[in-house]
């Protein structure tokens, strides 16, 4: 399976914001993107003026590197959500947000997106009582996600659930820490993603 074996640090540097890909560390002192909060590489402090194309590739790079998706995978969701009826753009954002891996880390049993997926290609986490091991699942509204009961004490869930304090929980789902569980109210709208994405040069970038 194809993946990306560079530092993720470099990722938030690239796209000139925090996309918060390596969890508690993205808070702290520690956060190369708080230290050099401009591009990697020899040329990365020049200034440089991107055209249409180049911010339409950005966002599309930005919104990748944020679910970690790769390329074919991604352009699978743009075409899906462009055939579903409704506003393209975010349908592609709630296909995104509702993958399994995703609702994890939302919740916060997960410190990050990439520990999520871990996670749950581990088998730590039932679908409606149901062990599930493929973090692209897409869930749907009232579906209960919870930690199996032999992986409840694992140090990495029960750290993440301490550190998911530092964040706030999204109104469309309903977490019960205390019983390892949570689930999905509705389908999130797209307030509900904080993220500064644009997601319309996502859609412009595909329909040239």
């Amino acid at each position: 399976m194809a993946r990306s074996t560079c530092s993720v640090c470099k990722f938030c540097r690239r796209e000139n914001m925090k996309l918060f890909l390596k969890g508690d560390r993205c808070y702290g002192d520690k956060c190369a993107f708080e230290r050099r909060a401009y591009p990697p590489g020899q040329h990365g402090q020049r200034r440089t003026k991107l055209s249409d194309f180049g911010l339409q590739l950005r966002e599309k790079q930005k919104v990748k590197r944020i679910y970690g998706i790769l390329e074919r995978q991604f352009r699978k969701y743009f075409d899906s959500a462009d055939r579903q009826k409704g506003i393209t753009g975010l349908n592609l954002l709630r296909r995104l947000e509702i993958r399994l891996d995703s609702v994890v880390y939302r919740m916060g049993f997960g410190d990050s997106r990439k520990e999520a997926r871990q996670l749950v290609l581990h088998s730590h986490f039932f679908v409606n009582g149901k062990p599930v091991n493929i973090p692209n699942t897409i869930l749907k509204a009232n579906d209960e996600v919870s930690v199996r009961p032999k992986s409840q004490k694992l140090v990495t869930i029960l750290r993440s659930i301490e550190n998911s304090k530092k964040r706030e929980i999204s109104d469309w789902l309903e977490v019960n820490a205390a019983e390892f569980k949570g689930r999905i109210k509705f389908l999130p709208e797209r307030n509900h993603v904080t993220l500064p994405i644009e997601e319309n040069l996502v859609v412009e970038l595909y329909s040239r």
